[in-house]
């Protein structure tokens, strides 16, 4: 198992605000996240980093004690996101400054050709299987539930005026309820997680033929393309192959 990391400012932010974790080649967990964090001064780039920590921490800590079954796995990458939720809210509390900050947070842990994923907000997991990729997690924005009531088309939504605003974020409200799902990964696939600064600069058939066609590393060459086409926010990419 290969993975490739590339995170960028971009050309309009003055912070990156995005901020992950890859669990290094030889551990025994195999441990990725991503986060895109928000609000405030500095808040974004707190919440996303005390997220990260605190999931990444969490799944590190409690990973031995788990069954290593399915159900165990799911609940432990699923529980890493809500005790990160604590901890970024109990954090924004503490401080006035701090008060409206917040972060999307997606958690992929690979274990015996599975992906066990936990998802909040609009950052995005896509698994790539031969000559298709498929977007595994669904943005938590207001223009996806407008897409999902039929008010409005997922071209329209491209260039929506509040595609970015988020109806679940972690770290905002005490409690939160993340999507979790298990996902195969198989010889062969390779999975992407990103921040919307690139979803948002790159298509998607343009994300996958990067990918695809790469011969070094393909997360840099993702953030290059998202500058070249705007770089409007921070730019993260992860792949895993």
């Amino acid at each position: 198992m290969k993975a490739f990391m590339a995170s960028d400012v971009g050309k309009a932010r003055q912070i990156n605000e995005d901020y992950y974790y890859a669990s290094s080649p030889e551990s025994k967990i195999k441990l990725f996240i991503v986060a895109d964090g928000m609000g405030g001064y500095n808040g974004g780039e707190i919440a996303s980093k005390l997220a990260v920590s605190s999931a990444s921490n969490y799944i590190i800590s409690n990973f031995e004690n788990s069954k290593g079954d399915k159900e165990s796995l799911l609940s432990l990458v699923k529980n890493s996101s809500i005790y990160a939720n604590m901890v970024v809210y109990e954090k924004a509390k503490e401080n006035e400054d701090l008060k409206n900050m917040g972060t999307t947070l997606d958690i992929c842990l690979i274990h015996e050709n599975k992906a066990f994923i936990s998802h909040i907000g609009d950052s995005r997991i896509y698994r790539i299987r031969k000559e298709f990729m498929r977007k595994l997690t669904k943005d938590h924005s207001y223009v996806q539930q407008l897409v999902d009531e039929g008010k409005i088309t997922k071209e329209e939504s491209i260039n929506h005026p509040k595609k970015n605003m988020l109806v679940k974020a972690l770290g905002c409200t005490e409690f939160i309820e993340p999507d979790a799902t298990i996902k195969g990964f198989i010889k062969g696939d390779i999975i992407l997680m990103c921040t919307d600064g690139l979803t948002n600069m790159v298509p998607e058939n343009e994300i996958f033929k990067i990918i695809k066609e790469s011969k070094e590393n393909p997360s840099e060459e993702l953030v290059k393309k998202a500058n070249e086409l705007g770089g409007l926010d921070n730019i993260t990419a992860l792949i895993i192959m």
